[in-house]
């Protein structure tokens, strides 16, 4: 069931089966947020990789578990507060490793998307440019190179942020911004013809950056931690993660993002 009011989008899920005996302790009601990011969740279709891993852990787990839209700086904030149990596709760094535990189910790279007419063929021209502007969602960080781009033009305030990716698009044809950072779960979007004939893409030459269910540590005590990450890592290794990637991705790209040897 569905339900729009003042907290967003509200969907319960409540799995029929029963856990097993070394899964999660499903004591109480737990909480997860979805973000609305091209492939990985769309609220106008209800539907997305991370939507599909979210109704897998709820089946497997058999907790009932209460799944939010948000915006992914609220997720963050309440993570860390331990207002929100998980999210999904979260990625870590030394801030977030504080208050935050992770497991991991797939690995990509990030991209810059520039207009044409910026003439950019790496990601130091479109630093170089003091008059160029670069578009971000609130309180995304992306992999190494992309970050310190990120950092080095907010600090010269030549970052323009954004709730998603919708208004940076936009402000992308309207010459707002002359580029903004992407992944492919945002592929289907740049298809779009308006946005395909104005921009190309320019790759950071960094390794692929590992995502995960994002675990709140205040929320969850460590041994419950481990067994939901031994949930993902079950999901890993029977396919199940690769069969929902294929859902959205063709087979060789989708088999390249979730075949990966789990980080420590």
């Amino acid at each position: 069931m569905i339900r729009r009011g003042l907290g967003g989008l509200l969907v319960s899920f409540c799995c029929l089966g029963s856990a097993m005996a070394a899964g999660p302790t499903c004591s109480r009601s737990f909480t997860l947020a979805l973000h609305d990011h091209g492939l990985l969740y769309s609220v106008d279709t209800d539907s997305g990789i991370d939507k599909d891993i979210a109704d897998e852990l709820i089946r497997r787990s058999g907790c009932q578990i209460r799944v939010n839209l948000m915006s992914r700086a609220r997720i963050w904030k309440l993570i860390e507060s331990g207002a929100l149990d998980f999210s999904l596709s979260g990625i870590a760094d030394n801030e977030r490793n504080q208050y935050a535990d992770f497991a991991w189910y797939f690995r990509d790279k990030y991209y810059l998307l520039v207009r044409k007419d910026a003439g950019v063929r790496q990601p130091a021209d479109f630093e170089h440019n003091s008059q160029f502007q670069l578009g971000v969602i609130r309180s995304f960080r992306y992999s190494e190179s992309a970050n310190q781009l990120v950092d080095t033009l907010s600090a010269e305030n030549r970052v323009t942020q954004a709730g998603g990716l919708d208004p940076l698009y936009q402000a992308l044809l309207l010459r707002r911004i002359q580029g903004m950072i992407i992944e492919p779960f945002d592929y289907p979007a740049i298809d779009d013809k308006k946005i395909r004939d104005v921009t190309t893409i320019v790759a950071f030459n960094d390794p692929s950056v590992p995502h995960g269910l994002i675990m709140s540590k205040r929320a969850l005590p460590a041994a419950e931690r481990e067994k939901w990450r031994a949930l993902v890592n079950e999901m890993r290794a029977d396919g199940t993660v690769q069969r929902i990637f294929e859902k959205y991705f063709k087979p060789d790209l989708a088999a390249a993002m979730v075949n990966f040897p789990t980080p420590p």
